[in-house]
């Protein structure tokens, strides 16, 4: 008896593992293998170094600065490279999943992203004889992912309960208009931050109203809200705060906390504890929406909602009251990261100042599998690329600026497509409940 259970299980077993075979993530990873082999290690010149700055003088360990030997370190790293690659096919043939606790798609692209950055970084500044900033970079690139943060958790939070928000960019936009606005007027940054989840709270309700009780199509509704607030916050910059700069468009800037004893650990220390209020508001709304979304009982009839609003409406939930809610805190919470726009970065408000980024909050969500922790590091993604340029610009690394804008959005359609393996939306997301 007890050999049959055994062997039962170990069928069981065996059928869980298996998959359909996909061969679109060992192909990737056997590209970008050789073109880490032919585009880096083959062009680095030899003796070359690379010198890399890990830690920064507020922390207890000092600045501390590795010399690479430029080659050997691409050799190794492409060999890392072509092991993944190598443990991908195999368990494509195999039609492998994981391996223990380990999903083997998931965790095979994540570190072999992280070991080709690497290999760029090192073949950036090998022989120029200037330090990269890597604390630098990576305080750089969280503080430009806030909005990211921010948008993509309000779009998590609407599509979930079955509210489509395309509007995010409306809502940064707005939100970024508050927070100057009101923040120039009162002189008081904090007064700006506390009215910039108001105006996205505004955007959320319009998005409701004509989405959830006139049942007008998601998309489109969130096109003409993005193009309503564009249009009303240009007209205003330039009939009233162009004319009246001291009274509506002076700077106002949050300042800068640096946590006790956190902020002197090595490397993450300056990275996540020497920044403004808004970067720690980021940290408790990623957290409690993880938690609250799947751990809660708040969580569970707002993704009822999305997912099967008419048994959630047996069960007693009022399915369009809560996703009128809901759509209206999404967009307050888009909203409170429009201020990083104005008063986080202590500028005025420019027109269109958002430049799409609600858009990519948007795909930054998509990549994320709808979750807010798989969001979260889509976002850190896009941000670790917009500021690298500022990074090995300050080198003396040209790099062609267009190649550095696209480069995100090229890993987050191929992402998309399947490399990371499969997302799904809320089955219920965009589609009106008439019960």
């Amino acid at each position: 008896m007890s050999t049959t259970l055994t062997q039962l299980r170990a069928e069981d077993l065996h059928h869980e593992v298996l998959r359909p075979r996909s061969w679109k993530l060992p192909i990737a990873l056997t590209v970008f293998t050789l073109v880490s082999l032919a585009g880096f290690c083959f062009t680095t010149p030899a003796g070359a170094t690379s010198r890399v700055a890990i830690a920064t003088g507020n922390s207890w360990l000092g600045t501390l600065i590795w010399s690479l030997p430029s080659q050997s370190a691409l050799v190794v790293l492409t060999v890392i490279m072509a092991a993944l690659a190598g443990a991908g096919w195999w368990a494509s043939l195999r039609r492998v999943t994981r391996v223990g606790i380990v999903k083997i798609g998931s965790w095979t692209s994540v570190v072999f992203g992280i070991c080709f950055v690497s290999a760029f970084l090192v073949w950036a500044v090998a022989g120029r004889g200037s330090v990269l900033q890597f604390t630098s970079l990576l305080s750089g690139a969280l503080f430009l992912s806030v909005p990211l943060v921010f948008g993509a958790m309000a779009g998590t939070v609407c599509e979930h309960v079955g509210v489509i928000n395309v509007s995010i960019e409306g809502q940064l936009l707005a939100g970024a208009f508050m927070a100057a606005v009101v923040g120039s007027l009162s002189r008081n940054p904090w007064i700006g931050l506390l009215t910039a989840p108001l105006a996205g709270a505004v955007i959320g309700a319009l998005l409701a109203l004509f989405a959830v009780r006139y049942w007008v199509d998601h998309i489109i509704v969130g096109v003409v809200l993005n193009v309503l607030v564009t249009g009303l916050t240009s007209y205003l910059f330039s009939t009233v705060l162009t004319h009246n700069t001291a009274v509506f468009s002076s700077t106002v800037r949050l300042p800068t906390w640096k946590i006790p004893l956190l902020s002197q650990i090595p490397v993450i220390g300056p990275v996540l504890f020497v920044q403004n209020v808004l970067v720690y508001v980021m940290y408790v709304v990623v957290i409690l929406l993880q938690v609250l979304l799947f751990r809660s009982r708040w969580g569970l009839r707002l993704r009822a909602c999305g997912e099967h609003p008419r048994a959630a409406d047996t069960l007693g939930v009022k399915v369009n009251r809560t996703r009128v809610l809901n759509t209206i805190l999404g967009g307050a919470i888009a909203g409170l990261g429009g201020a990083y726009f104005t008063i986080a970065h202590g500028l005025a408000f420019g027109k269109q100042m958002t430049a799409g980024r609600g858009y990519i909050a948007l795909a930054a969500m998509i990549l994320g599998g709808w979750k807010p922790k798989g969001a979260l590091v889509a976002a850190l993604l896009f941000g670790f690329a917009d500021n690298l340029q500022n990074a090995l610009g300050v080198v003396g690394v040209q790099v062609p600026s267009q190649f550095m804008l696209m480069a995100p959005y090229l890993v987050t359609i191929f992402a998309v497509a399947g490399l990371v393996g499969k997302v799904r939306a809320p089955a219920m997301e965009g589609k009106p409940y008439k019960g």
